[in-house]
């Protein structure tokens, strides 16, 4: 019996993703639990197993259509069974019933026929429109007339609205005339298509990738907080002291602790101390976690991710480690699931090894706070009366003013400063 294989939700707030590529062909024999596509999300691009063991008989989506969750990409079954083409053909459609409810005044459904002719007849547009400035047909088309619903995927709403292109103009080519992501992202790009190369001097547009639009709204959203900054300086001799004798203990054995993964297990043992400062500010409420699950902003090539590190408050720091440079890994190497970006409670962004002092984070919403750490640098301070050369370290704390109050801020820092240099508190 043929099961359809049909698209995950692979973490909160999942609408729809693209297929990127196909790692089986049809005809192909497929294992349970086999990677069998890549498929591109708003956070991650990552390999999604077969469900189903079998062959392939039917691809239903290519690659890079973007499709919504729970609808039918590919078909598996048994070897040399049919797969009938209206049957295939039968899982594209959208139900508009199910996920989009009507409308009070939306026509009756027995329209649709005619709402179907009114687009074939916008298809055919006079080949004088395209040009520079203007989208080929299959993109543009005039606003429905008809008084037909706009139909379009939630992702590509999002995205018309933050590049201000207007639905009513663009003809989608998703099942039943959808307007999907990417119709958006090809109108938003029409006035370079076909255009030569940029010459020498000229301006250079790059469009944004799909990470790129993420990054640029999450941080737009942060942006909207009421946030505040403070900033300590802690003495890193201790600390210095201690990532030497943990380097001596793993040897060849394990991953050689960094002052990144000691500065984790020392902010989660403090969140748990100051749980205001472990929290979330979302829908006017503020939700304060019992676990310190910490995300490491990792830079890659194609922008910024942070994967989560979970309960570091139960870890080693040789377990922090481990588990850092797996992650760190797998993120640069493209191989993260969407389930190691969720459930962070806390970030820590690490800049010291690019030579940076000291600078600000900005917050990764729903998250209360996220700490700055800069390089450890050798600085003159008064000790005892005397002037004496340290090793310091900036560290500066963003937070969300509605979830955390500048003197919560202030004992939480002025712990992490404490604990770094005398590591034997966290005993």
């Amino acid at each position: 019996m043929a099961t359809e294989v049909k698209l995950p939700r692979l973490g909160q707030g999942m609408e729809s993703g693209t297929i990127v590529r196909w790692l089986k062909s049809e005809g192909d024999k497929v294992e349970k639990g086999e990677p069998l596509y890549e498929l591109d999300t708003e956070k991650v691009t990552q390999e999604v197993e077969a469900d189903a063991g079998g062959v392939l008989l039917k691809i239903l989506a290519q690659e890079g259509q973007e499709i919504e969750v729970g609808k039918a990409i590919a078909v598996i079954g048994e070897e040399g069974e049919e797969v009938p083409e209206a049957e295939a053909e039968a899982e594209e459609p959208t139900k508009v019933t199910e996920e989009e409810p009507r409308e009070e005044g939306e026509p009756a459904p027995q329209r649709e026929d005619e709402r179907e002719r009114g687009r074939e007849a916008g298809a055919e547009e006079p080949k004088e429109a395209v040009g520079a400035g203007h989208a080929p047909p299959a993109e543009r088309a005039p606003a429905r007339a008809d008084g037909g619903r706009l139909k379009a995927s939630p992702l590509a709403r999002r995205i018309a609205k933050e590049r201000g292109v207007d639905l009513k103009a663009l003809r989608g080519t998703g099942p039943e005339g959808r307007i999907v992501a990417e119709d958006v992202e090809r109108a938003g790009a029409a006035p370079g298509v076909g255009a030569p190369a940029a010459a020498p001097g000229q301006v250079e547009v790059v469009q944004l990738t799909r990470m790129r639009q993420t990054i640029a709204r999450r941080l737009t959203e942060a942006w909207k907080a009421p946030h505040f900054q403070i900033a300590m300086s802690a003495d890193m001799r201790a600390s210095i002291r201690l990532r030497e004798a943990l380097v001596a203990r793993t040897k060849e054995e394990g991953v050689r602790p960094t002052y990144s993964d000691i500065l984790t297990k020392v902010c989660a043992l403090i969140l748990m101390r100051h749980r205001a400062v472990n929290a979330h500010f979302a829908d006017g409420e503020t939700r304060l976690f019992p676990t310190a699950n910490i995300g490491i902003a990792v830079a890659i090539p194609d922008g910024l991710i942070v994967p989560v590190i979970p309960s570091c408050e139960l870890k080693t720091i040789a377990e922090i480690a481990q588990a850092r440079a797996d992650v760190v890994e797998r993120a640069r190497g493209g191989k993260l699931q969407n389930a190691d970006l969720e459930n962070g409670t806390f970030t820590i962004s690490n800049l010291g090894m690019y030579g940076v002092e000291r600078f600000i984070a900005v917050l990764n919403p729903p998250q209360a706070a996220i700490l700055a750490v800069g390089a450890i640098e050798e600085r003159a301070v008064v000790s005892e009366g005397e002037v004496v050369a340290q090793p310091r370290m900036e560290l500066t704390l963003s937070c969300d003013h509605r979830a955390v109050d500048g003197a919560t801020a202030s004992q939480f820092l002025g712990d992490v400063k404490a604990f770094l240099e005398e590591p034997g508190l966290a005993l």
